[in-house]
C-alpha cells in the first residue's frame, strides 16, 4: 500500500494524456530536489527542436532529409499542400486496397480469395508490423500475417511450411525504401520462387512499399505487382509503423488503422505541452536522463504485463538504440551515447530475471506497462474474490515495490486496454520521448551511420567470398593461404568462416583435415559423376 506521506509525491508524479487514454507514473524515479526545474531551459530547447522538426527542418543532415513521421498522423502539419495530400491519399488507398483484398475483389492468381499475407521486410519494416499483429491480432483475422524478417534460409522454409497449401492464396508485401536492402531482396526472391514452383505468377500475388523509382519500384512495374505504395525518404524505418509500412499489414488483418493514427495524433497533442510535468514524453525523457546519467549508464528493461504487448521490447530496441546509439554528438565530439533495451513480459519475468533486477547489479531501470482491462467479458474467480487478472496486477505492483525497496528505479505506463488507438498512442509516446531525450543529450536521433557501416562490411565479406572461391584449386589449402592467393592476406580469419560455411552447405567447396582453423584445408569439391 502507498504510505500516506508518499501520496502527494505519487499524485504530483502522475501524468494523464486524457485524449490519448495513456497515463505515466514516474513516482518511482528518485529525482533529486530541483532536478526537473533545473533542466527547464534544456527541455524548452528540446521542445523548440521538436517544433522545428515538425515544421520541416532538415533533421538528418547526413542525407539532407526532413524527418516527418509526425505528419503521418496529422497531414495538416506537412510543409506543403502536395505532401499533405499525398499522405492523406495514401491512407485512403491503403484502407481501400485492404478492403478489396478482404472482400475478395482483389484475388489471388487462381481467382481464390486471399487468406494470408506474407510481409517481407527487415528492421522497422518488420518490427512495427509484428508488434501490431501481436498486439491487435485475433484468431478470426481476415488475413493471417506471416513474416520474412531475415535472410535465413531455414527461416524461410519454416514460414513456407506453415503456410503449406495456403501459399497459393497468400498476398506478398515487399517493403524496402531503397529497394536495395539485401535481406528483403533475398526474401522476395525466395517467395517468388516458392510461388512459381506452384505455377503461380508472382506479380499477381505481390505488393510493393518502396520509394518512387527505386529498384524495387521498377521491379514491381516490370512484374505487374497488384499495387505499389510509397515509402517516403523523410520517414525512417524505425518510425514507419504509421505509414503504409505498418498500416497495410494491419488493415489487411482487419485492424482499424485510422484509430491507430487518431491515438498517435492525440499523444502528439498531449506531448507538445510546454510544462514538462504535464507532458508525458518530456517526463519520460527526463526519467531516462536521470536514470542513465545522460550517458547510458543503465539499461532500459521493458516489462509489459500483457501477452499482447510481448514484442514491445523488440520494437523499442530499434527505436531507442538506433536513434540514441551514437558515437558523436551534434558538435562532432566523441560521446558514445545510447540506452540498451531488453525485456520480456509479466509475469513471466517473475520466473526469469527479476531475481537479478532486484538483488544483482544495479545497472538498469524498469518500464512497466500496465493494461487495466483483463479481457473481453467477465473473468472467473480462481479463489474467492480474486481473478487471474487480479494476480497479474498484483505481480506488477509487487515487482515494482520489490525493486523500489532495493533502490531500483522504475516508470509505469498505463493503458486502459490494448486497442488500435492505444497502441498508436504508445508508439507516439516513445517516438517523442526519444526525440526529446536526443536533444537533451545532444545527439542526432535521425541518422544511423553505424547501420551503414555494417552494410558496407557485409558487402566486403561477400566480395572476399568471390575472391577466395576463385582461388580454390584441387589442392587442399588453408584459409590463410587462400586469402593470400586472393590478394587479401589480412583476411584469413574471415576466409575461414566463409569457406567453412560454403563447405557445410555443399557449395562446391570441400574441407579436410578437421574443423580447427589450424587444421582445416579447403579445395574444390569433386562434381558428382
Amino acid at each position: 500500500m502507498t504510505h500516506p506521506d508518499t501520496w502527494d509525491h505519487f499524485v504530483s508524479s502522475y501524468v494523464v494524456a486524457d485524449d490519448a487514454e495513456v497515463a505515466l507514473d514516474t513516482s518511482r524515479v528518485a529525482f533529486p530536489a530541483g532536478f526537473i526545474d533545473a533542466r527547464g531551459g534544456e527541455v524548452q530547447a528540446a521542445m523548440d527542436a521538436m517544433e522545428q522538426l515538425e515544421r520541416g527542418a532538415i533533421a538528418n543532415p547526413d542525407e539532407q532529409r526532413m524527418v516527418g513521421h509526425y505528419w503521418l498522423r496529422d497531414a495538416s502539419l506537412a510543409p506543403t499542400p502536395e505532401l499533405a495530400r499525398a499522405i492523406s491519399e495514401t491512407v485512403d488507398r491503403v484502407v481501400a486496397f485492404a478492403g478489396r483484398v478482404r472482400d475478395g475483389s482483389v484475388a489471388s492468381a487462381s481467382g481464390r480469395r486471399f487468406t494470408d499475407a506474407l510481409v517481407i521486410g527487415i528492421g522497422g519494416s518488420a518490427l512495427g508490423p509484428q508488434l501490431a499483429a501481436s498486439a491487435l491480432g485475433h484468431a478470426g483475422d481476415e488475413l493471417a500475417l506471416s513474416f520474412f524478417d531475415n535472410t535465413d534460409p531455414d527461416g524461410f522454409d519454416r514460414v513456407l511450411a506453415r503456410l503449406g497449401d495456403r501459399l497459393a492464396t497468400t498476398l506478398v508485401i515487399v517493403t524496402s525504401k531503397s529497394g536495395g536492402t539485401k535481406e528483403t531482396r533475398n526474401g522476395m526472391l525466395e517467395a517468388k520462387a516458392a510461388l512459381e514452383r506452384r505455377g503461380l505468377v508472382f506479380g499477381r500475388h505481390a505488393v510493393a512499399i518502396t520509394g518512387e523509382g527505386s529498384a524495387l519500384d521498377r521491379f514491381a512495374v516490370a512484374e505487374g505487382f497488384l499495387e505499389r505504395f510509397p515509402m517516403w525518404d523523410w520517414v525512417g524505418g524505425r518510425t514507419s509503423e504509421l505509414s503504409a509500412v505498418g498500416l497495410l499489414p494491419a488493415s489487411l488483418a482487419g485492424v482499424d488503422v485510422r484509430a491507430m493514427l487518431d491515438g498517435a495524433r492525440a499523444m502528439d497533442v498531449a506531448t507538445r505541452a510546454r510544462d514538462p510535468r504535464q507532458n508525458p514524453a518530456a517526463m519520460l525523457a527526463l526519467a531516462w536522463l536521470h536514470e542513465t546519467g545522460g550517458r547510458g549508464q543503465k539499461d532500459m528493461v521493458i516489462l509489459p504485463y500483457k501477452d499482447r504487448l510481448e514484442l514491445t521490447s523488440r520494437y523499442l530496441q530499434q527505436l531507442v538504440m538506433e536513434s540514441l546509439g551514437k558515437e558523436r554528438d551534434l558538435r562532432g565530439q566523441i560521446v558514445n551515447q545510447g540506452i540498451a533495451v531488453y525485456g520480456n513480459k509479466g509475469s513471466t519475468d517473475q520466473h526469469a530475471y527479476v531475481q537479478q533486477l532486484r538483488d544483482g547489479v544495479n545497472n538498469f531501470f524498469a518500464v512497466f506497462i500496465e493494461v487495466r482491462r483483463d479481457r473481453a467479458g467477465a473473468s472467473m474467480e480462481v479463489e474467492p474474490g480474486v481473478t487471474s487478472g487480479d494476480y497479474l496486477t498484483g505481480f506488477l505492483l509487487g515487482t515494482r515495490r520489490a525493486l523500489h525497496e532495493n533502490g531500483r528505479g522504475s516508470i509505469t505506463i498505463t493503458l486502459d486496454q490494448v486497442t488500435p488507438r492505444s497502441l498508436g498512442a504508445l508508439i507516439a509516446l516513445f517516438e517523442r520521448a526519444v526525440g526529446l531525450y536526443a536533444s537533451l543529450v545532444g545527439v542526432n536521433a535521425y541518422h544511423q551511420p553505424g547501420v551503414e557501416a555494417g552494410k558496407k562490411a557485409a558487402a566486403d565479406v561477400l566480395a572476399l567470398q568471390h575472391l577466395v572461391v576463385a582461388a580454390l584449386t584441387a589442392e587442399p589449402q588453408s584459409a590463410r593461404e587462400l586469402a593470400r592467393a586472393a590478394g587479401a592476406p589480412a583476411e584469413g580469419e574471415t576466409a575461414f568462416y566463409v569457406l567453412s560455411h560454403l563447405a557445410d552447405n555443399a557449395r562446391g567447396v570441400a574441407r579436410t583435415g578437421g574443423r580447427h582453423p589450424s587444421q582445416a584445408r579447403f579445395h574444390l569439391a569433386r562434381s558428382a559423376s
